[in-house]
């Protein structure tokens, strides 16, 4: 099907072939709903290749240095990658080829899980881009999220049965293990020494996502972005990426980005706004961008731990200083992922609206 004669939306979003499908039929230039401007592209100029997040190997959680490594890179980066982390690389391999396998059905399969404008019905929804009708230019993936409440006991029982057992395994390690693990040394980090406990289960990983996002290979990749830039709307999400690389994130210059390279095994962890909001900004929610490969297909596994829905989420009073104001109003959870998901990607400026 020429590229000249093809409604793009129609195409990708309603008859639901996403950008694979794009990929797929052979174009020789991004169609123009996917250029960005000039502002939104990579600049290589503004790669700096003498900076990285850290990687911090975790393999003693009681070693003080593993704590002050995390926390001070949560403050300065709002990234970082750990290593030796108790998930087995095949593990790891296992979910990443179910993920594929996922994107590698036939249309009529993966329709099933089309994501409903108002977010109802299924808890497995597949979409593309970011919001294909809100956003004034679209980003070169395609994705599925898997959502589920931490303490329901059906969880994952309509995510697709060709991927259920994977991403089921592995929001169960991350939740059982490395997360209380982070969230215990990010806390006692804002001298709240009794650390991670059950009763902020609410506030920090209540509803639990783990979405599989598909970049494929684009003709043009230095047009269009695969994610635009943004900062999370989770408390804190873990990410695992493939081999081909292509996460870039603001360094603390604001103006710089820094490449995180893949690395065999290891996950990349970040800040979300709700953590820098519940922090009064001491950690940092970062920007970040993904950018197209010109020849290869992209994968990465994205587990968004979030608030209780219903939660309302501000500042947490443990944290602050004697006489510090909260830096940012408190909202309903809900609330705050309506105003994050009404409308396209635009860096920070959801968290900034909470700013008092």
């Amino acid at each position: 099907m020429p590229s000249e004669s093809l409604d793009v939306v129609e195409y990708v979003v309603e008859q639901f072939h996403g950008v694979r499908g794009l990929s797929n039929i052979g174009l020789k230039s991004v169609p123009t709903e996917y250029v960005q401007p000039l502002e939104e592209r990579l600049d290589a100029m503004k790669i700096v290749y003498d900076e990285s997040i850290p990687i911090i190997d975790v393999s003693n959680w009681d070693d003080p240095a593993v704590a002050a490594a995390i926390c001070a890179a949560s403050r300065k980066y709002g990234f970082f990658q750990i290593i030796n982390h108790e998930i087995p690389d095949d593990e790891l391999e296992k979910l990443q080829a179910a993920a594929h396998r996922f994107f590698e059905q036939p249309t009529e399969e993966k329709i099933k899980y089309k994501k409903d404008p108002l977010g109802k019905g299924s808890t497995a929804k597949m979409g593309t881009s970011f919001s294909p009708y809100k956003e004034k230019v679209m980003e070169w993936k395609d994705y599925i999220g898997l959502q589920c409440s931490l303490r329901d006991p059906t969880a994952g029982a309509d995510w697709p049965p060709i991927c259920r057992n994977e991403a089921l395994d592995f929001q169960k390690k991350v939740v059982q293990g490395l997360a209380r693990k982070l969230y215990d040394v990010l806390l006692k980090g804002l001298n709240m020494m009794n650390g991670y406990d059950e009763s902020l289960e609410s506030v920090l990983m209540a509803f639990i996502s783990v979405t599989f996002n598909y970049y494929p290979y684009c003709p043009n990749p230095e047009l269009t972005v695969a994610v635009g830039r943004h900062s999370d709307a989770s408390a804190l999400t873990v990410l695992l990426q493939d081999d081909v690389g292509g996460l870039y994130v603001r360094a603390p210059d604001g103006e710089s980005w820094i490449h995180v390279p893949p690395m065999r095994g290891a996950l990349v962890i970040n800040i979300g706004d709700v953590l820098q909001l519940l922090s009064n900004g001491r950690y940092k929610s970062i920007e970040h961008k993904v950018v197209a490969n010109p020849s290869k297909n992209r994968l990465s596994v994205a587990m968004f731990l979030n608030p209780d829905l219903n939660q309302v989420v501000g500042p947490l009073r443990e944290a602050m200083e004697d006489g510090e104001k909260p830096l940012y109003r408190e909202i309903v959870f809900m609330d705050y992922m309506k105003h994050f998901f009404g409308k396209g990607l635009d860096g920070k400026a959801t968290i900034e609206w909470l700013k008092i």
